[in-house]
């Protein structure tokens, strides 16, 4: 079969479907029964410049998806495949590759260079193919070498290093690669595609040059390579340098005060002068110093000076230049901005940029743009009205309130006049700028807002008219009427300020949700979310009945997508996320009438019908629904407490699915927040679905296929079901306690450099100590000494995590916690236990001095558990 893999890879791209098909199915077959000799053929097919170019490059994308694939589990499956094959196989397949490179067909060598890397990305961390580095870069540095053998050679050199972490290399080798891809996008180099191959491998290899940036000869070389790269012939080469520029300025923020001055003219010259896609680059440079110093300002300590990297106030020095170069910009509109919303251009780019430098510079940017705002805000041109509505739009977060409350007391009835503009543009701009004045000037709670009552009603009749405005323009207004709402959640008598307006806001946005105009659903979701965050945010006591009101409407629109008539997967679609809009406002309606005792029994009196719809819901087997009814139901079951028992048995096998859903995880981890939901609501009744739901977690958690980020909330529900439970925890209990030490010792293993895995750990410390809080609890009257052997190893984990700073506050208090529960259901148990625990009074002694109110009350509690069981003991 290997002598036919020309016509297998041939056939496989057919317009037939059958031969087609039977070609794909004589690949699978060959690769199921000899996969080292199927990888061996590809590879000899991609690396023979007498093949066709078709079936090559279909040989060189079948060996990339052998290598490597965007689930973890059949990435790992596909790695072990790799490893296991004989290491001759392996050295002639990659030889192959490698002379690939040479080849004059470019799909040949660029599908060769993808497949290196992704052969570097499995061998390299294991210190297997110690020759590669060496042999690419023999590529550049032998005389006489053809531009393109260099140009895949570098392409490579990218890849891999977009493939590896920088540990994976030592010195002299990233040294070695800085200087090929440096001489490569020299300005001597006369290949415009070497250039442009070297600029790209620059582009990813810039982590590995930390050492290199680190010193002042070899750093200077490299900006002077990249800044000549930025006034290239070609479009694409300036591109890519401005590319580098954007990645230096996030990664080597504090090396860059030297050469601002000239990267400021290359910036203020392209965004000026020339093709978008480069000025594009050139604005995103800026955004990255904004990020940087927004960063810096966040995690400064004043006056102690306490931070790593020395803030430069770039923005600040830039500010009388840079900020009218992004006013420029923003005069720059395309014609149909406001329908695409992939459309990402010049006039956009330059907003988000200039609402990054306010935040990063608060007061000080108001005055450059207010005179821009003032002298284009009436001219006839409409990207005038439009480019001033955006600047002024853009600056309203970050300056204090102080300096914008007088320009936007004088500007709101101007914008709200311009909602009536002749321009739709105008008008789409003018609704975002007036949902941000309310989103960062309108909270009563704090006692400062831009509504006041005397303006109120005419702002809200504005808002509602504008609901028929053009689909993107509507969109814009929901913003508007969200961030209205939220300023009166918490506000004390001013939420009553809006009560009388609330029906008619309900009923326009049902009407805005229902509107068939909208080519998508975007303005339908923005519509209903809109809704809920009206409903979330209302004075309860003035707006129940209008609440019990809106819950049968919403009922029945439920009630009538089960009916709908689904002909295509679009129809599919569509119903799902209907369904899931109206799942999503019933789960508000419920909270919001559970709140307090006076409304419950409004919810009760229908909690029947609203199981029931939320059960036919689930029959139309849409993940997207799955997710939002689960919620609602979650809801439901805290607001229905016992009387939830009665829908267990039809519910129940929806909910086993949901924590089957390995495929859309977060519908599994919502099932499991749901499985909490249950057992606070049911207490001990929830003891017959016990066996089924613990063995689904058990399952779960034993799972390499299911996402890593459900396997804490599963601990946490432990939690749940052992408090609902109590003793009866006790058959769980040799299957629940191992996993939990075990995810306890890999907390400990976890790399805590990397932001995500941080976030992760922290959440799965938190998880745990719940997970045993519940259960010492649910043992507590009983069975207490069944947690007497576990204790220690409970113990040491606390202990661990008291010495880990800095902590995050809520693993701290759930530390805390846990002690306090051991202490009080083990009592004089613990005195030996204890006895030797210096951090004990360390840990509490930091917690009862933080300024967290809660903190110092859960130390205090925990404090007089332990002296308790001291207490009976001496």
């Amino acid at each position: 079969m290997a002598l036919d893999i020309t016509q297998f890879l041939l056939a496989a791209q057919s317009a037939d479907a059958k031969i087609r098909s039977e070609a794909e199915t004589g690949l699978g077959q060959f690769r199921e029964q000899n996969l080292p000799g199927f990888l061996l053929s590809l590879a000899v097919e991609l690396s023979n410049d007498g093949k066709p170019t078709e079936s090559r490059r279909l040989a060189g994308i079948v060996l990339k998806n052998s290598l490597d694939a965007k689930e973890s589990a059949r990435k790992e499956q596909l790695v072990q495949q790799w490893q296991a094959i004989d290491a001759q196989c392996k050295s002639q397949i990659k030889s192959l590759l490698l002379s690939t490179l040479g080849s004059s067909v470019r799909e040949a060598s660029h599908a060769a260079a993808q497949v290196i890397a992704k052969v570097a990305s499995i061998e390299i961390p294991q210190k297997q193919w110690p020759e590669l580095i060496g042999s690419l870069l023999v590529n550049m540095t032998q005389q006489g070498r053809p531009p393109s053998l260099k140009q895949s050679t570098l392409e490579t050199l990218g890849y891999v290093c977009e493939e590896i972490s920088h540990q994976d290399l030592v010195q002299d080798e990233v040294n070695s690669v800085l200087t090929a891809v440096v001489q490569g996008m020299n300005g001597e180099e006369q290949s415009p595609e070497v250039r442009l191959a070297a600029t790209r491998a620059l582009y990813n290899a810039l982590d590995f040059a930390q050492t290199n940036f680190g010193n002042e000869m070899e750093r200077n070389f490299i900006m002077k390579v990249v800044c000549e790269a930025a006034i290239a012939k070609e479009t694409e080469i300036r591109q890519a340098a401005f590319e580098c520029l954007v990645s230096i300025a996030s990664t080597y923020y504090e090396l860059l005060e030297p050469y601002m001055q000239t990267v400021f003219e290359l910036t203020a010259k392209a965004v000026r002068e020339d093709q978008e896609a480069v000025a594009l680059q050139a604005i995103e440079f800026w955004s990255s110093i904004c990020d940087e110093e927004i960063e810096l300002q966040d995690y400064e300590v004043p006056d102690s000076g306490d931070s790593s990297v020395q803030h430069s106030c770039f923005i600040e020095k830039a500010l009388p230049t840079l900020v009218p170069m992004l006013l420029e910009t923003l005069l720059k509109q395309d014609e149909e901005q406001d329908q695409d919303d992939d459309i990402w251009n010049l006039a956009m780019a330059g907003g988000t940029c200039l609402g990054l430098v306010a935040r990063t510079v608060g007061d000080a940017v108001v005055p450059l743009v207010m005179p821009f705002v003032e002298a284009n805000i009436l001219k006839p041109d409409w990207r005038s009205r439009e480019a001033a509505t955006y600047a002024f739009g853009s600056i309203l977060e970050g300056p204090s309130i102080e300096k914008l409350s007088p320009m936007v007391h004088a500007g709101l009835d101007f914008l709200l006049k311009a909602m009536k503009d002749e321009n739709s543009h105008v008008r789409d701009t003018t609704a975002w700028t007036l949902s941000r004045i309310f989103e960062f000037l309108h909270t009563p709670s704090s006692g400062f807002s831009v509504i006041s009552p005397a303006n109120l009603q005419r702002i809200v009749g504005v808002l509602l008219e504008s609901l028929k405005d053009a689909s993107h323009v509507a969109e814009k207004v929901c913003g508007a009427i969200y961030f209205l709402a939220q300023g009166y959640e918490d506000a004390g008598p001013s939420s009553s300020l809006l009560t009388p307006y609330i029906p008619e806001v309900i009923s326009s946005l049902i009407s805005t949700a229902d509107r068939t105009d909208s080519s998508d659903s975007k303005l339908r979701t923005n519509a209903y979310e809109t809704l809920n965050e009206v409903v979330r945010c209302s004075n309860l006591v003035e707006t129940s009945d209008i609440i019990a009101k809106l819950c049968p409407v919403i009922m029945t629109k439920l009630a009538q997508t089960v009916e709908l008539q689904i002909v295509s997967s679009d129809d599919r679609e569509k119903q799902g996320d209907l369904q899931a809009s109206l799942c999503g406002v019933l789960q508000v309606i419920i909270q919001k009438l559970s709140n307090a005792d006076e409304t419950k029994p409004i919810l009760l009196q229908v909690a029947d019908q609203i199981m029931m719809l939320f059960l036919k819901v689930f029959a139309c087997r849409s993940s997207t629904v799955h997710e939002e009814a689960m919620l609602a139901i979650g809801a439901l079951a805290y607001a229905t407490g016992q009387e939830f028992l009665k829908y267990m048995p039809e519910f129940y096998k929806y909910l086993e699915m949901g924590l089957q859903n390995f495929e859309e995880y977060q519908v599994c981890s919502i099932s499991v927040g749901v499985v909490g939901d249950i057992s606070r609501a049911l207490d001990d009744k929830i003891l017959p679905y016990c066996d089924g739901m613990m063995a689904l977690l058990l399952k779960d958690l034993s799972s390499g296929e299911l996402n890593r980020s459900v396997k804490p909330p599963i601990f946490s529900c432990f939690g749940d079901i052992a408090l609902a439970i109590g003793e009866h925890f006790e058959k769980y209990l040799q299957y629940a306690l191992p996993m939990m030490q075990g995810a306890s010792e890999l907390c400990a293993q976890l790399d805590n450099s990397d932001e995500e895995m941080l976030e992760y750990g922290n959440q799965l410390r938190r998880s745990i100590f719940e997970a045993y809080s519940g259960i010492l609890q649910g043992f507590k009257n009983s069975k207490a000494d069944l947690m007497l052997p576990h204790a220690p190893h409970l113990l040491q984990f606390i202990e661990l995590v008291a010495k880990d700073k800095p902590r995050d506050e809520s693993v701290t208090k759930a530390a805390v916690a846990v002690l306090g529960d051991l202490a009080d259901t083990l009592g004089p148990n613990i005195t030996t236990l204890f006895k030797d625990r210096v951090f004990c009074a360390e840990l509490l002694g930091e917690c009862l001095q933080s300024d967290d109110e809660q903190l110092k009350e859960t130390a205090t509690w925990t404090q007089g558990m332990i002296g308790r069981a001291f207490s009976v003991c001496g």
